[in-house]
């Protein structure tokens, strides 16, 4: 098991099909409905075929740390992050990990399989307390057999996350550590930096073991980079804050060592 890890407190087994975790009989609540809507696949649903849904709904609650399914598990269904986030991850036989993703509110997981029957490629553990939604395997067959275009939604989905896979192996195959934590730095200070005069302010959210994992590598590889970095004048780290200073350098830093 991976390091941090720990065994469910209840089986796979512990849902209840069309009922809450409490055993109560499933309702479309406001909660529910939203975290459904967002869900790509239910977006479109009337508010009838919401309440057929629901009733094929049930709940499960994660701790931080804790497993939901191992890689080569069965798959038994589909789940939908209510709260909270969960991690996809690979492990090697020596216990290195690779996150191959990270599910927040009102994303899916456990698609992929799902028609196949076959085993899960990947374990998956809750990054913080968590909250999901879970549609068995044979519930939700029947109701994309009674609604197609759920069905195409779920091709176009997967198609996605396949294209995302190509792009980790290409990553994690032609470049290096330092370009993809540059890559990484310059997309979090597009997405999420605060503008400070000539500087930009960026926020991380992980742990160094925990970007070393997302990246393909070890934790000392990263903070290695990381203070290479500051060095040579790109950036500055100050605790989980980044600060760049030269954000013009590390673009070019970027392409010209690719």
């Amino acid at each position: 098991m991976a390091k941090g890890l720990r065994s469910p407190h209840h089986s796979i087994g512990f849902f209840g099909y069309g009922k809450t975790s409490n055993g109560r009989s499933a309702t479309v609540s406001g909660k529910m409905e939203t975290v459904l809507r967002k869900t790509p696949y239910f977006a479109d649903l009337t508010k009838q075929e919401m309440r057929a849904l629901a009733t094929r709904v049930s709940k499960k609650h994660l701790q931080r740390g804790e497993l939901l399914f191992g890689e080569g598990d069965s798959c038994i269904g589909l789940f939908m992050v209510v709260t909270g986030k969960i991690r996809l991850f690979n492990l090697s036989p020596a216990g290195r990990e690779q996150v191959l993703a990270v599910r927040g509110p009102g994303r899916s997981f456990g698609d992929p399989v799902v028609f196949e029957g076959g085993n899960h490629a990947a374990s998956a553990s809750a990054l913080e307390d968590a909250e999901l939604l879970f549609i068995s395997r044979t519930d939700f067959q029947n109701f994309c057999r009674e609604h197609p275009e759920v069905m195409f939604k779920v091709i176009a989905e997967v198609g996605s996350r396949l294209r995302r896979m190509i792009g980790i192996i290409q990553d994690l195959s032609f470049t290096t550590v330092r370009q993809r934590l540059i890559a990484m730095v310059l997309r979090l200070a597009q997405t999420s930096g605060t503008a400070s005069t000539e500087e930009l302010h960026v926020e991380l959210t992980k742990t160094h073991e925990e970007l070393a994992a997302e990246l393909g590598t070890v934790r000392e590889l990263v903070s290695r980079t990381l203070r290479q970095l500051q060095a040579e004048g790109f950036l500055e780290v100050n605790g989980r804050t980044i600060i760049v200073k030269d954000l013009a350098g590390l673009r070019r830093e970027q392409t010209s060592s690719q």
